[in-house]
């Protein structure tokens, strides 16, 4: 436009354009490249360890590295522990927040040897990749604390750790069946296996029997099934410890085998339906098979039963649906300890021969698997317990749970009262159990379905495992163990014990390490006798890793000792951990345990490592979940170099609840964008010396925004932001400083790089991320009138609007005028007013 237009313009039209400031568009690509870097100079988020006054430790779960670095779910997690920390600051805590990289483990190798490298040297690689990325989303990170597990420096004190539970009687090695992954090449521990899947490749599982290490996590099950109630996590994470720790209370019960010196045990949580007991079923690797110790007629045929069995993958033989089948072992007969028949014994797929006592009494008329063998064999069903507590007799009773039985084709697994029982007919059956397994000569007995801790590994990207093993001090009897002959720790001046550089790393499938061909590893000096001995060459599983990890953090800098004391007695237990649910019954299960473990030995001072837990949602894009071979992961770097790392994460925890998760999809960012631009333009249009006429919809959002973030509701917080900035725009003329101050802190959280620069743009000097958080007051949530409860003799008769603060002769005289209630006043004498202010008035006739 040229002068003279301008001048040609009317002069309200000048004054009015001249009024107008002009805002430079927002440059998130700088601003944000700014702040990181003057926060790492500043220090800003690292806290002194040892002299921090209000410490609190808020801890997100290391990831997998990989060269192809951080997907979008990552950053999920990530931004929502972020949030959380960051809002913990601003009320007024020392936080530490670090980060790491879970590095060693068949993940990290199986990556490498996808892209043929060596896994040192992909390490270095994924480590460069994903720190990269993680400046880039703005973290509030403690950058000098950070650990790999696959540094020397760490996993000295992780073999060291290995060594201490050796010591102390947890951990020890012994034949077992296992499962093996065929495409990993390695050993799993059960809570690995899902669904009969490696949990890593999804490749089906098979049994090996091997010589393995094992962690007594069994020691501890009851206190960490009790533990549970004990501590703040997300609920559908203890229910899934609770589950699999599995507690149940039952009875071993013998039954003899008859014309012989043998017996089979079961255990039995049902012993009151031990008379419907018709046939005994034991797995096909049970003992007594295996060592060919029963006068079987048809061997041959149990035999090859057996072969075909093993074959078959523990899920398949579990599974409800599939078909039971089974060989009956004949000329073998059991006696019934209760009706003292004699029964058949089979061997049956559907009873896993290694665990409890690898037998069952199979009483069909009670237990559907039980039900559906001896539907399709023809066997005898038996029903003891009656659901119905009315019926005349006993006998009555019998008849019609037989017939509803056969009728309805199904067992019935409840409770209820005992039929063809002998003398314990018409009883409850709860309160007949103990008197049936006295009279059986049972032997109580508390179980769970919790295994130990398969620790060892035949890989070699891990730590190795810190153990030697000599011959020759086997053969005299001596160790550092009885129990254990010819097995030494690693003596600690000698750890670490080094990863050496291979060639040759890749799994060789044939049940051994890649360091067990290297003999420059494994032959060592015996630390006891001095001779030749051999070095352990399994290493040991990644959780192990990962079951210390955040006891190193705050004493990362340590070089002799694996933790500070004084520094593990102030920040410790961690006060708030967020990561995925996926690792209810590994990781957060293993950690426990360890803690507890170091807590037994006094070697720090808490059981249980962290007071809060809350589980994140799962991050899908197009409906289903992220993964390479739909082709819908989405990397965050193209998102962040084109809208900025604050308008990703706004975005990420606007998609819907934290715990929930949320549907990526590629458009929603604009709205937040604009959102974000709108704030930017109006902090730079601010009016001075007035005073605020936003207190209400201010403190509305500030005890909104503080109540969602403390329970992690950032999609609502986000929304009341959204809400005051509507308000803000709507009066823009009378919006100030301080009132943009308050909107700047309430988004601090989830966008930290604008909103600093805009809070230095304001005049502020320090950080937004160390100012105050806002309070709010109630007075401004209050609302100027509220509905007065009118009561006649304490029923309601009405209610009426009533400014708030009125009297009671004020209501009385409001009262009085309303014609619902006059009539029920004049019925009788008011012999008394009750008055509660704000809330109702009742008149007493």
């Amino acid at each position: 436009m040229s002068k003279k237009s301008v001048k040609s313009l009317p002069k309200k039209t000048l004054k009015k354009r001249s009024s107008v400031k002009r805002v430079v568009a927002y440059n998130h690509a700088r601003t944000e490249k700014k702040w990181q870097k003057k926060w790492a100079s500043s220090g800003i988020y690292e806290p002194n360890l040892k002299t921090a006054k209000n410490p609190f430790y808020n801890l997100m779960m290391f990831p997998y590295p990989s060269a192809e670095g951080l997907h979008v779910g990552n950053m999920y997690a990530f931004t929502g522990a972020d949030v959380y920390g960051r809002f913990k600051r601003m009320q007024g805590y020392d936080v530490f927040e670090p980060i790491g990289l879970d590095g060693f483990g068949i993940h990290s190798e199986n990556y490498a040897l996808k892209v043929g490298t060596h896994p040192i040297t992909q390490a270095k690689i994924s480590e460069k990749r994903f720190y990269k990325q993680l400046e880039m989303i703005g973290n509030g990170f403690a950058w000098k604390e950070r650990l790999e597990t696959y540094d020397p420096d760490y996993y000295r004190w992780t073999q060291w750790l290995f060594t201490v539970m050796f010591k102390k009687g947890l951990a020890y090695r012994k034949k077992a069946v296992v499962n093996w992954c065929p495409s990993c090449k390695t050993v799993l521990a059960d809570e690995q296996v899902i669904a009969g899947e490696c949990e890593r490749c999804d490749t089906i599982v098979i049994k090996k029997e091997l010589e393995q290490w094992f962690f007594k996590i069994t020691k501890y099950a009851e206190r960490l099934l009790s533990g549970i109630d004990t501590i703040d996590w997300s609920e559908k994470v203890k229910i899934a410890q609770k589950n699999w720790i599995g507690k149940s209370e039952g009875a071993l019960i013998q039954f003899p085998i008859s014309h012989s010196q043998l017996s089979i045990e079961v255990y039995t949580t049902r012993a009151d339906t031990i008379f419907g007991a018709t046939f005994l079923v034991i797995g096909p690797e049970h003992p007594l098979l295996m060592n060919n110790e029963l006068d079987i007629n048809n061997e041959e045929e149990v035999k090859e039963y057996i072969k075909v069995a093993k074959k078959k993958s523990e899920e398949d033989r579990m599974r409800d649906k599939v078909e039971k089948t089974g060989v009956e072992l004949e000329g073998v007969r059991a006696i019934n300890p209760a009706t003292k028949e004699p029964i058949p014994v089979w061997v049956a797929d559907y009873v896993l021969g290694h665990v409890g006592t690898g037998a069952i009494m199979a009483v069909p008329a009670h237990d559907t698997r039980d039900f559906a063998f001896a539907k399709k064999y023809w066997l005898n069903i038996v029903p003891v317990v009656e659901p119905d507590a009315h019926a005349d007799t006993a006998d009555d009773m019998a008849v019609r749970l037989r017939k509803s039985i056969v009728d309805d084709d199904e067992a019935y697994v409840g409770h209820g009262r005992l039929v063809n029982s002998g003398p314990y007919d018409g009883m409850d059956s709860l309160e007949a159990r103990t008197k049936i397994i006295k009279a059986v000569e049972g032997k109580k007995k508390i179980t769970y379905r919790l295994r130990d801790w398969l620790i060892s590994r035949q890989r070699y990207w891990g730590p190795p495992i810190p153990m030697i093993f000599c011959v020759s001090c086997k053969e005299k009897g001596a160790g550092e163990r009885k129990d254990m002959p010819g097995w030494y720790t690693v003596p600690n001046n000698d750890l670490p014990v080094m990863l050496p550089n291979i060639k040759n790393f890749r799994p060789t499938g044939n049940d051994t390490s890649p360091l067990a061909s290297v003999k420059s590893f494994y032959e060592v000096v015996c630390p006891k006798c001095k001779k030749m001995a051999r070095r352990e060459t399994d290493v040991s599983d990644t959780f192990l890793d990962s079951a210390w990890y955040y006891m190193r953090y705050p004493s990362q800098t340590e070089k002799k000792r694996p933790w500070h004391e004084g520094i593990t007695k102030k920040w410790f237990p961690v006060d708030m951990y967020i990561g995925g649910a996926e690792h209810a019954v590994l990781h957060l299960l293993y950690v426990r345990f360890f803690a507890m473990a170091l807590y037994d030995g006094g070697m720090i001072t808490f059981e249980e490592p962290f007071q809060k837990f809350r589980a994140h949602g799962l991050l899908i894009k197009g409906g289903s979940k992220m993964s390479k071979s739909k082709g819908n992961v989405v990397n965050p770097d193209d998102y962040i170099k084109k809208c900025g790392a604050d308008a990703l994460r706004m975005y990420l925890m606007f998609l819907g609840p934290f715990a929930e998760g949320g549907d990526f999809q590629d458009t929603g960012i604009l709205g937040i964008t604009r959102f974000l631009e709108r704030i930017w333009r109006l902090s730079h249009n601010v009016h001075s010396g007035k005073k605020s006429v936003f207190e209400k919809d201010t403190h509305a959002a500030i005890k909104k925004v503080t109540d969602d973030i403390a329970n992690l509701r950032y999609n609502t917080a986000i929304s009341a932001c959204m809400i005051l900035l509507n308000a803000f725009e709507a009066g823009k003329n009378n919006v100030t400083a301080s009132d943009v101050k308050i909107l700047l802190k309430l988004t601090a959280p989830f966008a930290p790089h604008m909103t600093e620069e805009l809070w230095h743009m304001l005049g502020e000097k320090k950080s937004i991320h160390v100012a105050t958080w806002p309070a709010y007051d109630e007075k401004y949530l209050m609302e100027e009138t509220y509905n007065l409860v009118v009561q006649v003799n304490g029923r309601v008769r009405a209610t009426i609007e009533m400014p708030r603060g009125s009297t009671r002769e004020e209501a009385e005289i409001l009262v009085r005028q309303e014609k619902r209630v006059m009539g029920f006043l004049d019925a009788g004498t008011i012999r008394k007013v009750i008055f509660v202010p704000d809330k109702l008035i009742n008149f007493v006739l």
